[in-house]
């Protein structure tokens, strides 16, 4: 634009942003257009930006989140004010809990209005409600600090420990205009937004003396690992070391799960039985019975902590040996010294496989039953032979049943190939996560999904059709939360709390939008649903049916939802 007066070339804050963006090798924005960031989401478009549109901006954000852990880049979300600017709070929010860099960026009222509450359109202090569930977050007021706030922004969602970023444009930023001269002076590109952090060395000699001091170790990989691309070198310290490893739900993969040294099978022993465990991007939560209780056995272990966050060694168990960096700094530094570390006894080993081959046996007898109607077994078995055949594929799961057996019997081969529920154990991740990771790779995806968990983000079956992304979700159908055959003690006509619509029909759903539905009732109709799905790289929707009593309740954390003490008067 010009300025006819001063015949001065002028820009605006919209073009800022965008310039920003793509100085940073940003170059997709997941969102849902509306007052006043529709015109900043053609703009971004018609500038070469890819702009993926969304039905619901959680989904958006879900989509963002873990296209920032496939990428090391923070992926970023665009909202309108309020109503939509909370829809995208809780992927924030998760983005923040499982260290996925993210940046929410949503437009809001004046500060003048919202600070003296006078009744604007979607009239909220955002930034303020924002503040307990980032990493960080920032308001820019002025055009020329646009520049400078995208890259603290940037800074924030990637460097130590990532997390979610929330990034808040008042409407009235967008249209304010700067000399196309300043503008340029005003943008430029993060330098080493993720500096290696390397650990000290007397750390690292420490924590290989506890190794040196172990008869039974165990090396745990959590998500982190997977997200550090440190790949080489992990397999590297794992195989030189001759150590088991045990890899968290998202780490599956960063070695092949059927590698010799995994002990997945026997995950409920080593656990209990190690006497000290390498934690790589591991956080001892809730996921690991926070590192004490009766899963780690009666003996107290020794605990060797990767983290880049100091403060979250000691979170709940003594940390023996605290190893502070980055982790394919901190790997690295181990790897040059694991020569000097005995490797583990031929009796521990022998004890893992033993273990393993006896809990594999009955896992295999499991799997092989073909059931009518299909259990989540039988269905499953049907899932982990196709990925294998596909190990490029994306794996999405969520639901209680549906995600704990998967997570359990689905091997993976390569990394960052699997997204799942994570550290908040959420629901409602599965169609954000699909349209991400399709998105980010290229390359097709299976969604894994407990018809309760579908229900959370199903609308966006429109979303994949729209963008014809090579999708298949795959819908675990038996009629209800967990199981479909609760009912209502009172005899009364509604149903019971955890029971859906009998037999519905989700490949109806897809169908409607374009896309291919199929119904199966059989492993063998779901294998030739599943392939067929796969080959045609479309949207597909396959609608299992399940048998409705298999769910137990919870999945297995039926300890989180207590039966109630009341008692009837």
């Amino acid at each position: 634009m010009t300025n006819d007066n001063q015949n001065q070339e002028l820009t605006d804050g919209f073009h800022l942003v965008i310039d920003a963006l793509k100085a940073n090798d940003i170059d997709t924005i997941f969102g849902l257009v509306g007052i006043p960031i529709t015109d900043l989401c053609r703009l971004a478009q018609a500038e070469g930006m890819r702009f993926i549109g969304f039905r619901h901006e959680q989904n958006a954000g879900n989509a963002a989140a873990i296209a920032g852990y496939m990428t090391q880049k923070p992926g970023i979300c665009m909202t309108v004010s309020a109503p939509g600017f909370l829809n995208g709070l809780t992927a924030l929010a998760n983005a923040t809990v499982n260290c996925f860099p993210m940046i929410l960026i949503s437009g809001s009222s004046e500060r003048e209005i919202v600070d003296l509450q006078q009744g604007d359109y979607e009239e909220m202090d955002q930034l303020n409600a924002a503040k307990p569930y980032a990493k960080a977050a920032y308001r820019i007021n002025h055009a020329e600090d646009i520049g400078i706030g995208i890259a603290r922004a940037i800074r924030a969602a990637v460097s130590g420990r990532p997390g979610g970023v929330y990034l808040d444009l008042p409407a009235q930023l967008l249209s304010q205009t700067l000399s196309v001269a300043e503008a340029k002076k005003s943008i430029f590109k993060v330098i080493d937004p993720v500096p290696r952090q390397i650990p000290a060395a007397d750390a690292v000699e420490r924590a290989l003396n506890v190794l040196k001091g172990a008869k039974r170790p165990l090396i745990l990989l959590g998500k982190g690992a997977a997200y550090a691309q440190a790949d080489a070198d992990i397999k590297a310290l794992i195989e030189q070391s001759g150590i088991p490893y045990l890899p968290m739900s998202m780490a599956k993969g960063l070695l092949p799960d059927d590698h010799p040294q995994t002990a997945s099978p026997a995950r409920s022993f080593v656990l209990a039985e190690a006497d000290t465990v390498l934690l790589i991007g591991a956080r001892l939560n809730w996921l690991l019975a926070h590192g004490k209780g009766k899963t780690w056995g009666k003996e107290p272990k020794k605990f060797i902590q990767i983290d880049i966050q100091a403060n979250e060694v000691d979170s709940n168990v003594q940390i023996a040996a605290p190893l502070i960096g980055d982790i394919g700094s901190c790997v690295g530094e181990l790897l040059k010294g694991i020569a000097s570390v005995p490797k583990p006894s031929a009796e521990w080993i022998s004890a893992i496989n033993e273990r393993k081959d006896k809990n594999m046996a009955k896992m295999a007898e499991t799997l092989a039953k073909d059931v009518t109607p299909m259990n989540f077994h039988s269905a499953l078995r049907v899932i982990r032979d196709v990925v294998k055949k596909n190990p490029d594929i994306n794996l999405v799961n969520e639901g209680a049943n549906t995600l704990d057996y998967c997570r359990s019997i689905v091997n993976m081969f390569k990394p960052r190939k699997r997204f799942d529920s994570g550290t908040w154990g959420i629901m409602g991740i599965g169609m954000g996560y699909s349209i991400g990771a399709a998105v980010t790779s290229g390359l097709p995806v299976i969604a894994v999904e407990g018809d309760s968990a579908f229900g959370f983000s199903g609308m966006e079956l429109e979303t994949i059709c729209r963008y014809n992304l090579p999708i298949t979700t795959v819908i675990f159908n038996n009629n209800g939360v967990y199981r479909g055959t609760d009912v209502n003690p009172t005899g009364g006509a509604d149903v019971a709390p955890t029971v859906f619509v009998k037999n519905a029909r989700y490949d109806k759903m897809m169908e409607a939008f374009g896309g291919i539905g199929y119904n199966v009732t059989t492993p063998q109709e779901l294998e030739k649903a599943l392939t067929e799905a796969i080959a045609a790289g479309k949207p597909a929707l396959i609608n299992a049916v399940i048998d409705e009593t298999a769910g137990t309740e919870s999945g297995r954390l039926t300890n989180l939802n207590p039966a109630s003490t009341a008692t009837k008067k």
